[in-house]
C-alpha cells in the first residue's frame, strides 16, 4: 500500500501510485522534451514505500521511515543522477550534492546514497523501467544542468501531489474549466474594439502602439523581447495584446504577468479581470488568500486555490520574489509551480526594478527559460534597463527585439513634463512649496521624511502613503486621491517610492528627492499623464534635503543620475536612460550583480559541494532586508490575532495576517519594545499592543515615547 484514505475505507497500492505519478510527470515535462527522465522518477520516487518498514509504518507503527533514499539510490545505479536529486528531495527538498565522502546522515545526495535503507527489493515484480536520457536541447554545463533538475523536480512534486490528491479525495480536483486562450484573445478584441475610432492625437498615438503589439504578438516566434512604451502609453493593455495573441499564435499554455511590488499588483489584476473574467486571472504573493472554507463547494474558487500551488489557469499575475525565488527554491511547494512556466509568455513588467544584488542570476534564469523552455520573455517599461550586455554574456545565443516601433520618437510625442534641478530645500521649505499647490505629489526616499512633511501640510486633502500603512488602508487612501484628482479638489501627497511603479494617479506638478535617474522618471510618470497642459508647465523638482545624507543603499542610483542629467540635454530620451543605467552597473561592478554568487555556486561549486541546490536557496532572497513584522490589531485582524494568541497557528492565518502587517528596521523595533508597544510571536514577527501608535492615515508611528524618567 502506498496510501489509505482518511476514513480507512479505500487504499491505493504502490503500483497504481507509481504509475499514476509517472504518466503525469511523463505530460508534464513534455514541453522541455524531458518525458522519459520525468516517467523513470515518477516511477523510482516512492519504491521505498515497498518496504515492510513503511507498510507497518502505514498500519499505524511510530516509526519514521525515509522512503525517498530507495528511489534515489536506484536512480543513481542507472547512471540518472538528475532523476536521483529529484527522487531525494520530493517530500524534503532538493538536496546539496555534497562529496563522496559524505556520511550517511549528511544530507546530501552523496551521503543518501551511503545511507542503509530497509530492504524493498518487491519493486522488480511489479514495475518495470523505460530507458531515459537528459534532453538533447539542454546543455550539460552545471548550470544548465541544475536549472533542468528544478524543472525536472518540479514534474514529479507536482505529479506526485495531484495522483495522492486524486487519491484521497476520491476524484480528481476540479483544475479544468478555464476559458482558452483564443476564446480569452476574443474578450480582449471586443474589449478594445471601440478604442480604434480614437478622436484625440494622444488616443490615436496609444492605439498605434496597441496595434504595433497585437501584430508583433501574431507574427513574431518565440524569443527574447523588450517593450519600450512611455509613460502614459497603455502599457498594462498593449503588453496584455501581445501577450495574448501571441500565445495564441504560438500555441502558448498560458501569460504570467511579474511585478515588481504587491502594492501595486492588485491594480493590474483589477485590469486583466474586467478584460478576461476574474475567473481566468490568479493573483499569487503574500497578499492573496485562496484558502478554501469548510464546506465550501464552489469550484471556481477551489481552482483558484489549487492554481496558486502549481500555476495551471491561464493568466497568472505575481510578484519577482515569487517568480525567482521559487526558480531558485529548494521546498517541494515552491518548485511544484515550475514546469507550468515552460511554453508560457512571461512578462516582466516595470523590468528596470529587477534587483541589483541579484540581476546575473535572474537574467541567468530568464535566458534558460527563453531557449530551453519555450518561454517567450518580455522585459516591459517606460525605462529599459539595458540588459543586453548580462544577455549576450549569460545567454549568447538570444538576442533582445523591440515590439514598439521608433521608440525616440514615442518619447518625444509622450513628453509630459520639464525636469528642473532645485538644489537643497529645506524641509520647511519643501512643504511651503507643496502647500501653494492645489494637487502636488512629493516622493521622497524615507518613510519618516514622509510622515513629517504631512505634519506640515494643509490639512485638506494631505495624504501619507508609505509601507507604514498597512495594504487596506493604502488601497483605501489611494481611491481618495484619486477621486480629489478627478473633481479638482485639494490633494497634496507625500509618498515614499511605492507610488512611482504602475500606480495610476495624475498630478499637475510634482516633486522628488535626489534617487536614481529611472525613479526620477518614474515620479515624472504620475505627473501630466493624461496630457491635460503643456510640457513646459509641469515641472517635476529634483531636490536634495537639506542636512540629509542619501540613504547608503540608492548611492550609486543617485552618482549615476547627476552624470547623467550633467551630460544630457533631455535625460527621459532612451539614449540617456540606457547611458544611466550602464554607468550605474559601471559602478555598482560586476560582482555587485550578484553579492551572494549564486551563478558561481552552481557553475564552479560550493564548499566543496556540487549542485548545492539547499545552500544557494538558503542565500537567494531579492528582498535582503534585516525588517521585522508587525501585525496591526485593525479591522479583522482583531479577531485573527486572537487565533495566534491561542494557538490556532496555520499557513492560511499568517497569509491572510499579511494584510494586516507593516515591516519595520529594528531600531524602529528597539523603540516600540522599551515603550512597551509590541508583544513578540517569534524572533521575528509582533504585534502591536499600543494601538495609538497606528494612525489609519499615516501609519505606524516611527515617533515612539519610550518613557520618562524620574529622579528622586
Amino acid at each position: 500500500m502506498a496510501h489509505v484514505s482518511v476514513d480507512g475505507t479505500r487504499s491505493q497500492t504502490v503500483r497504481q501510485h507509481l504509475l499514476g505519478t509517472a504518466a503525469l510527470a511523463e505530460q508534464f515535462a513534455q514541453p522541455f522534451e524531458a518525458c522519459s527522465q520525468a516517467r523513470l522518477a515518477g516511477l523510482l520516487h516512492d519504491v521505498g514505500k515497498y518496504s515492510c518498514a513503511f507498510q507497518r509504518r502505514l498500519a499505524g507503527s511510530a516509526d519514521r521511515v525515509d522512503h525517498s533514499t530507495a528511489g534515489a539510490q536506484e536512480a543513481w545505479r542507472l547512471r540518472q543522477p538528475e532523476v536521483a536529486f529529484a527522487v531525494a528531495g520530493h517530500h524534503g527538498g532538493l538536496p546539496d550534492g555534497g562529496s563522496r565522502t559524505d556520511p550517511p546522515d549528511a544530507g546530501t545526495l552523496f551521503g543518501r546514497q551511503n545511507k542503509d535503507v530497509p530492504n524493498y527489493s518487491a519493486w522488480h515484480d511489479e514495475i518495470e523501467l523505460p530507458e531515459a536520457s537528459h534532453p538533447a536541447r539542454i546543455p550539460r554545463d552545471n548550470f544548465s544542468t541544475s536549472f533542468y533538475i528544478r524543472m525536472l523536480y518540479s514534474c514529479l512534486v507536482d505529479a506526485d501531489y495531484q495522483d495522492t490528491e486524486t487519491f484521497m479525495l476520491g476524484t480528481a480536483a476540479p483544475r479544468d474549466g478555464y476559458t482558452s486562450l483564443p476564446h480569452l484573445l476574443e474578450r480582449l478584441e471586443q474589449h478594445i474594439a471601440p478604442w480604434w475610432a480614437a478622436k484625440t492625437a494622444l488616443n490615436e498615438k496609444r492605439c498605434e502602439i496597441l496595434r504595433a503589439c497585437l501584430d508583433a504578438g501574431r507574427t513574431c516566434d518565440s524569443g527574447l523581447y523588450t517593450l519600450t512604451v512611455p509613460t502614459g502609453g497603455g502599457k498594462t493593455v498593449s503588453s496584455l495584446s501581445f501577450a495574448l495573441t501571441h500565445a495564441v499564435a504560438q500555441e502558448k499554455k498560458r501569460i504570467i504577468y511579474v511585478i515588481p511590488y504587491t502594492s501595486i499588483i492588485d491594480q493590474t489584476a483589477a485590469v486583466f479581470q474586467e478584460i478576461l473574467g476574474d475567473e481566468n486571472v490568479i493573483e499569487h504573493h503574500s497578499g492573496i488568500d485562496y484558502s478554501v472554507p469548510e464546506n465550501d463547494v464552489d469550484p471556481a474558487h477551489y481552482r483558484k486555490a489549487l492554481a496558486t500551488e502549481n500555476w495551471d489557469a491561464p493568466v497568472i499575475v505575481t510578484t519577482a520574489v515569487q517568480f525567482f525565488e521559487s526558480l531558485y527554491s529548494s521546498r517541494s511547494a515552491r518548485c511544484r509551480k515550475l514546469h507550468n512556466i515552460a511554453d508560457s509568455v512571461v512578462i516582466f513588467d516595470e523590468a528596470q526594478t529587477l534587483p541589483v544584488n541579484y540581476l546575473r542570476p535572474c537574467v541567468a534564469a530568464i535566458g534558460q527559460l527563453v531557449q530551453y523552455y519555450g518561454v517567450t520573455a518580455v522585459l516591459c517599461t517606460a525605462t529599459q534597463p539595458a540588459l543586453q550586455p548580462l544577455f549576450a554574456e549569460l545567454a549568447p545565443a538570444l538576442s533582445m527585439r523591440e515590439i514598439c516601433p521608433d521608440t525616440n520618437a514615442m518619447y518625444d510625442f509622450f513628453r509630459r513634463t520639464t525636469l528642473h534641478m532645485a538644489g537643497e530645500l529645506t524641509e520647511e521649505g519643501l512643504a511651503g512649496q507643496l502647500n501653494a499647490a492645489l494637487q502636488a505629489l512629493c516622493v521622497v526616499n524615507r518613510r519618516a521624511t514622509a510622515q513629517r512633511l504631512y505634519a506640515m501640510l494643509e490639512p485638506e486633502g494631505r495624504y501619507c502613503l508609505t509601507t507604514l500603512l498597512y495594504p487596506a488602508d493604502r488601497k483605501r487612501l489611494l481611491k481618495e486621491i484619486r477621486a480629489r484628482l478627478k473633481n479638482d479638489l485639494p490633494c497634496r501627497v507625500v509618498s515614499t517610492s511605492l507610488i512611482e511603479a504602475g500606480v495610476d494617479v495624475d498630478f499637475p506638478a510634482a516633486w522628488r528627492e535626489e534617487a536614481g535617474l529611472d525613479s526620477v522618471l518614474q515620479t515624472a510618470g504620475r505627473c501630466n499623464r493624461e496630457g491635460k497642459y503643456p510640457a513646459e508647465n509641469c515641472i517635476v523638482t529634483v531636490f536634495r534635503l537639506q542636512g540629509q545624507r542619501v540613504p547608503a543603499m540608492i548611492r550609486p542610483n543617485v552618482d549615476a543620475a547627476r552624470m547623467v542629467m550633467d551630460s544630457f540635454a533631455d535625460p527621459a530620451q532612451p539614449d540617456a536612460i540606457e547611458a544611466y543605467f550602464s554607468f550605474f552597473r559601471a559602478v555598482k561592478g560586476n560582482a555587485a550583480l550578484d553579492k551572494n554568487q549564486i551563478m558561481d555556486m552552481f557553475c564552479k561549486g560550493y564548499q566543496g559541494c556540487i549542485f548545492p541546490f539547499s545552500s544557494a536557496a538558503e542565500k537567494f532572497h531579492l528582498i535582503d532586508t534585516n525588517t521585522v513584522t508587525v501585525y496591526l490589531p485593525v479591522d479583522h485582524g482583531i479577531d485573527m490575532l486572537d487565533d495566534l494568541r491561542a494557538g490556532q497557528v496555520n499557513r492560511t492565518l499568517y497569509r491572510q495576517l499579511g494584510q494586516y502587517s507593516v515591516s519595520i528596521y529594528p531600531e524602529h523595533l528597539r523603540k516600540l519594545l522599551d515603550a512597551g508597544a509590541v508583544e513578540p510571536v517569534d524572533e521575528s514577527s509582533y504585534i502591536l499592543t499600543d494601538r495609538t501608535l497606528y494612525d489609519r492615515s499615516i501609519g505606524l508611528s516611527l515617533d515612539v515615547e519610550t518613557g520618562n524618567g524620574i529622579f528622586i
